[in-house]
């Protein structure tokens, strides 16, 4: 019987920076965790959006594509998603929801 090796988390870790610096994957990738899906009272976790918005810098940054603007924006969003475990944002997602919107991320 052949032995199957299954991925660490490194290795998960490391595929999934690799395919964030194609912009249309981290677009998708950023939009579902600011998604809600019919019937849900609760937004993913604050967190799960932090470390989504931070896979994707880390990706920017080993394609030597962030800038230091970059850097600033989110060095002071994430300090404000850990301040208010992002209440505005999904409180704007919410919003949106109930009106019959969504919010969708697309490259420039």
């Amino acid at each position: 019987m052949k032995e199957v090796k299954t991925p660490t988390s490194r290795s998960y870790q490391d595929y999934l920076i690799s395919s964030l610096k194609d912009t249309e994957h981290a677009a998708a990738y950023i939009e579902v965790m600011l998604e809600l899906e019919d019937g849900e009272e609760e937004p993913l976790p604050v967190e799960l959006l932090r470390s989504a918005l931070k896979d994707v810098m880390d990706a920017r940054a080993q394609s030597d594509n962030l800038s230091e603007e970059a850097k600033g924006f989110y060095e002071k969003l994430d300090k404000i998603l850990l301040e208010t475990k992002g209440a505005e944002i999904y409180g704007l997602v919410e919003l949106l929801n109930a009106l019959g919107y969504r919010i969708a991320i697309a490259p420039k």
